[in-house]
């Protein structure tokens, strides 16, 4: 039997904690060898969860050098990504990050460097990908025909604690980059296509956030085949929830839509769960008959297969084993990362400079 993957686990918010959760029930592959947060609430709440048996550490640095980990599991604020990454792979150990890899292109290209530099695993936390539904909806997505276009959102009516959180990202990173590289990845894959140039707006909504940051924003990206897609994100508690979950693909032969009644209900934009939720898809057809009505009726797909965010992560840490232990090629996979970056940094540079972005 393959030894244990000793893993260290650094970032206990919502993604660390599902991460976490992963590794503790994958007992069989994993060893947690230490949980590390800045402040102790968020690591004793969660060691206490798993009984309180894994060592707990405030420092990265000391942590790393101590736990001597053979992977790190990192998912902290972008601004400490590339440094944290960089560190870990130094310090002869795989990475599995949290999206964004970084939060400037040149950090990014950094990371990605010295993951091929010293031949370590880097998988970056892109949840859509292991999501069968999504994988599904992309799949139905490239049967349209081209152009596309493709319509996609996630506004977040955030309070309490949640807003607490988006205000801490919104220091450092804008919505539309922190969430958007999920979604304009699933467009790259969508049209396979090469993206062109960017627009971006964005809007500040409070006096909760820094000086200069906005809490909402939208991009445009044009693609070498003429498809389009827009993505939409803001965070706070004066968003909306009308339309907040709108994942939909047009192409000239019918169109492709997630159908989430219940994850895009109201007060449901807050729930991380209803974010990848999927429950149906929408297939319509353009085919018309003789007298020019439809020739086929619309497909319902209901989705059988619809794991919780806690699953998704569960099988984001599959896909991290089966590349340190197949030594998996993950060129297209780091390909993907840093073209999702580069569209939605240039959405913010669009914005902040008033101008069309050339890619």
């Amino acid at each position: 039997m393959p030894a244990k993957i000793r893993i260290l686990v650094v970032g206990c918010g919502h993604m660390g904690v599902s991460h976490a959760r992963a590794y503790h029930k994958m007992s069989d592959a994993f060893e947690i060898v230490g949980l590390v947060s800045r402040g102790p609430a968020s690591r004793q709440k969660l060691n206490a969860e798993f009984g309180g048996k894994y060592p707990e550490y405030s420092d990265y640095a000391a942590a790393l050098a101590c736990s001597k980990p053979d992977a790190v599991c990192i998912s902290t604020y972008a601004e400490t990504h590339a440094e944290y990454a960089i560190a870990a792979m130094e310090a002869g150990a795989h990475v599995f990050l949290e999206k964004p890899v970084a939060d400037t292109l040149a950090d990014c290209e950094r990371v990605l460097a010295v993951a091929k530099r010293l031949n370590k695993k880097l998988i970056v936390g892109y949840i859509l990908h292991v999501h069968p539904s999504w994988k599904k909806f992309t799949e139905l997505a490239r049967t349209l025909g081209k152009p596309l276009v493709m319509r996609m959102n996630l506004n977040q009516q955030s309070s309490g604690p949640n807003w607490e959180t988006h205000k801490n990202l919104l220091r450092t990173t804008s919505p539309i980059v922190d969430c958007g590289v999920n979604y304009v990845d699933v467009m790259c894959r969508m049209t396979g296509s090469r993206p062109v140039s960017v627009n971006g707006i964005g809007a500040r909504l409070t006096d909760e956030i820094v000086p200069g940051q906005v809490n909402y924003g939208h991009l445009q990206v044009t693609f070498a085949d003429g498809s389009v897609g827009w993505y939409e994100a803001g965070w706070g508690p004066m968003m909306s929830e009308t339309a907040f979950f709108v994942k939909d693909v047009i192409g000239p032969k019918g169109c492709v839509s997630i159908v989430a009644k219940s994850a895009a209900g109201a007060g449901k934009s807050a729930d991380v769960d209803s974010h990848s939720k999927t429950e149906s898809i929408l297939v319509h057809h353009a085919d018309r008959q003789a007298d020019g009505t439809f020739a086929r009726k619309d497909d319902l797909i209901d989705v059988n297969d619809e794991p919780d965010h806690d699953e998704l992560c569960r099988r984001e840490q599959e896909v991290f084993l089966k590349a340190i232990r197949e030594n998996t090629d993950l060129t297209e996979h780091w390909q993907s990362a840093i073209d999702s970056l580069r569209i939605v940094l240039a959405a913010d540079l669009s914005f902040r400079e008033g101008r069309t972005v050339k890619l």
